[in-house]
């Protein structure tokens, strides 16, 4: 090993913050996944709602990247993104989807998979509303994951739809809007001594969620 692997592969730390049992969850995951949210919100983890969400296309590969939940509602978790960009390529071709959360804060992380699916424009329009007026600007001047010839064209693009909506509203753009992932699998994990992990997971047949403990 060179010494940067080493040092890598020396690094531990003990988990002893706090512990989860089954007698301590709420029966519904939407409402614990809430809870633990809001107890990140109150010890200032450091962006509580940052998710990694991973994807996969139609040929299998798989990729991950972070974005921001919005919402937690409808039975599901909501964020917004461009619809043409490789995620949303991705999407069309493959629904199926995770999210992993985590908050260093409390020694947490949770897993979640489902399906994920636009919500309606209406929805959108209203979450786009309320953005500020250059994060608005963004989703039209940046064609996501698409290659371009440098920073300069940005800039452009940024002057250019700016003066183009001077003076008005900023509309949404038809290529950005909302997704919701509908979760059939949820797994709360917390941080203990020895490596011997929580891990408490709720499964969804359908119509009703089951809770299970797994082995750490």
């Amino acid at each position: 090993m060179n010494n940067i692997s080493s040092d890598i592969a020396k690094m531990r730390r003990e988990y002893a913050l706090k512990t989860l049992l089954e007698s301590e969850v709420n029966a519904n995951p939407l409402i614990q996944f809430s809870l633990w949210l809001q107890e990140s919100i109150d010890a200032q983890a450091y962006e509580p709602n940052a998710m990694t969400l991973a994807t996969c296309d139609a040929k299998a590969q798989p990729s991950a990247r972070i974005v921001l939940l919005k919402a937690i509602e409808d039975g599901g978790f909501v964020f917004f993104s461009n619809y043409d960009s490789r995620k949303g390529q991705e999407i069309d071709a493959n629904p199926l989807a995770a999210l992993v959360f985590i908050w260093h804060e409390l020694e947490r992380q949770v897993r979640v998979e489902g399906c994920l699916e636009k919500i309606s424009a209406s929805e959108s329009d209203s979450y786009f509303k309320q953005r500020p007026e250059k994060s608005k600007l963004g989703a039209w001047v940046s064609p996501q994951s698409k290659t371009i010839a440098g920073r300069d064209f940005l800039e452009s693009q940024m002057q250019l739809y700016k003066d183009k909506f001077c003076g008005q509203e900023i509309p949404r753009p038809p290529h950005w809007g909302g997704y919701i992932l509908r979760p059939h699998k949820i797994e709360f994990w917390q941080g203990r001594s020895s490596r011997l992990h929580d891990r408490i997971e709720y499964a969804y047949d359908g119509s009703l969620w089951s809770i299970r403990r797994l082995a750490p």
